[in-house]
């Protein structure tokens, strides 16, 4: 049963993140031409290269905040992502040994090691 929980969320994330693709490059495009554009911004020394600057970032700006729902494509690759190491986990199990000579052989072992 809870595999099949982990399949189900595992699922519907992978829908949201293919979904959410074409947002998620927008966004990235958008964010490294908004950060070369502030580093030009604060290189220039004109006012009216400032100006013109500050008015392309601010489209661009506007065109990040546009793609917005990447947000919940970058939350859905986390999700995928938990549920993968989740599914992949092992699971330890101790086994108690009721005989009594057991323990006595390991140690032995290591003592002549």
């Amino acid at each position: 049963m809870k595999k099949f929980g982990l399949l189900l969320i595992g699922g519907i994330s992978a829908m949201i993140l293919l979904s959410t693709i074409g947002p998620m490059i927008g966004f990235l495009v958008s964010l490294v031409l908004l950060y070369f554009i502030f580093k030009q911004f604060l290189k220039t020394d004109s006012t009216g290269g400032k100006i013109g600057l500050g008015i392309v970032g601010f489209f661009i700006l506007m065109a990040s905040i546009h793609n917005a729902p990447a947000i919940i494509g970058v939350v859905a690759a986390y999700v995928l992502y938990l549920v993968y190491k989740k599914w992949n986990e092992n699971k330890r199990v101790i086994v108690k040994e009721t005989d009594p000579f057991v323990n006595f052989e390991k140690q032995w072992n290591d003592i002549n090691k």
